[in-house]
């Protein structure tokens, strides 16, 4: 059993023989991370469900060949070695270089692809990667660093490129991140605050509270469909899984008929909706309960006492009544129940009221929005302090990329200043490369005559 010193020392003796990787070889090596857990998805999606005890295993499964198909080709033929980017007008080149040991840290939400992630990138970049896995995790990232191992290996490339905490404890990752070069810390608040006050450089991510809001012309059968696919893929563990959705109370009837027909139980009894709040959030203001994070609908009306939930159910939907503190359904919620709020007036109205939730939690993150009225998708845009905007798809299953749209394919996701983080957007290999701008001397210079750099 190695010390985190120990790793270190081996993972900086990998990175510098790697350091000067030719481009074929990175891309290689990034490809082969991809490929390993692709090749494995079945037997790692369902180590994921058991390790973790959260999740479902169809998802899981999904997710392991979906992700790695995105990332591997949002990577390939991408420049990350020598001169990347030339500006010949200002004749300024940019040398990427590599950043050094990587440390990751591993929710236990994304046990497996997470690591796929952040390795591919690592080493799209010359980097080296060391994890320090979740508890409820520990068995999903040992089996992808044997296999990310195993490739390397018969590539020719340093095994040492990818390790893992031997001992997984607070102590050992504070360690970790205070040791390496750049921190990658996707996870709970308390971890990423932990890797923002390391002393190294850090990308961590900000809390999720995804608000939906569905416009007077939108499909309404469209919409119900996505919200229910975003919402209860995987049990409702992804960050970007919508939390409260905003109906036109016009449409509120027609779209509970198309949210039903999509598998959703809606509960708009006071005394059951309590029942959720309180199983969801036995104390009030206070964190969700573990006892029901990434279950079923059925098995969270088991557990909390709900009756009539059906097994086949994809959502449990609750009614609310207005947003903002006071009210625990408002929040992020890490399992398969959404909280639905119709109101009057403008699709303005409706962003004002998705503004005080992501006031209370998830400022930052995402805003999903259905519309076909670019001037009110454009509104969203302006008014809400998010770094994603998803426009009529499911957000839960495509903000962090997707064939259907163009956002960079990850699973780590910046919050920008709003939420304290360090950058807005999709964690991508850029962020893993430090880069040297070469300047040489202009022809001529562009600085205007002094005496008329002030005129209009």
């Amino acid at each position: 059993m190695s010390t985190v010193e120990e790793l270190i020392e081996r993972s900086r003796a990998a990175q510098q023989k790697f350091e000067f990787a030719t481009q074929e070889q990175v891309d290689a090596a990034a490809k082969a991370i991809c490929k390993s857990i692709y090749d494995n998805a079945e037997r790692l999606g369902k180590l994921a469900v058991v390790d973790s005890r959260m999740g479902k295993v169809e998802d899981k499964i999904s997710k392991c060949r979906a992700k790695s198909s995105l990332i591997w080709e949002d990577l390939k033929d991408k420049k990350s070695v020598g001169i990347v980017g030339k500006d010949e007008a200002k004749r300024l080149y940019k040398v990427a270089k590599p950043m050094g040991v990587v440390a990751s840290i591993i929710p236990s939400t994304n046990p497996v692809v997470t690591p796929m992630s952040n390795a591919a990138f690592a080493l799209k970049t010359r980097n080296s990667i060391i994890f320090a896995p979740h508890p409820r995790g520990i068995q999903c990232c040992h089996e992808c660093v044997k296999l990310f191992r195993e490739a390397l290996k018969g590539l020719g490339f340093p095994e040492d490129l990818v390790l893992e905490v031997d001992e997984v404890s607070m102590e050992n990752s504070n360690k970790l991140m205070q040791l390496a070069d750049v921190i990658v810390a996707t996870g709970g608040m308390g971890m990423v605050k932990a890797a923002y006050s390391s002393g190294k450089p850090a990308y961590g991510v900000g809390q999720g509270n995804v608000q939906c809001i569905v416009d007077s012309d939108a499909d309404i059968q469209k919409a119900a469909a996505d919200i229910v696919l975003g919402r209860g893929f995987d049990y409702g563990l992804i960050c970007l899984g919508e939390q409260t959705a905003y109906i036109p109370a016009a449409k509120f009837e027609e779209f509970l008929e198309a949210f039903r027909a999509a598998g959703a139980y809606y509960v708009d009894d006071p005394k059951e909706v309590d029942i959720v709040r309180k199983g969801l959030f036995p104390e009030a203001g206070g964190p969700i309960s573990r006892k029901i994070v990434g279950l079923s609908p059925a098995k969270i009306a088991e557990i909390i006492g709900l009756p009539g939930v059906p097994e086949d159910a994809r959502v449990l939907a609750v009614r609310g009544t207005k947003p903002g503190r006071g009210d625990d359904l408002n929040r992020e919620k890490m399992c398969p129940v959404i909280n639905i709020i119709p109101y009057e007036g403008s699709f303005e109205d409706a962003v004002n009221m998705a503004l005080i939730n992501l006031d209370y939690e998830g400022k930052g993150h995402s805003v999903a929005v259905h519309s076909n009225t670019p001037e009110h998708v454009e509104y969203a845009a302006l008014h809400c302090p998010v770094s994603r905007l998803i426009v009529n798809q499911p957000a839960g299953t495509t903000g962090g990329g997707s064939p259907t749209n163009g956002f960079t394919a990850t699973t780590t996701l910046g919050c920008g200043s709003w939420g304290n983080n360090s950058f807005s957007g999709n964690f991508t290999y850029k962020l893993l490369m430090n880069l040297t701008r070469v300047g040489y001397p202009l022809d001529q210079s562009y600085l205007p005559d002094p005496a008329k750099a002030w005129e209009d």
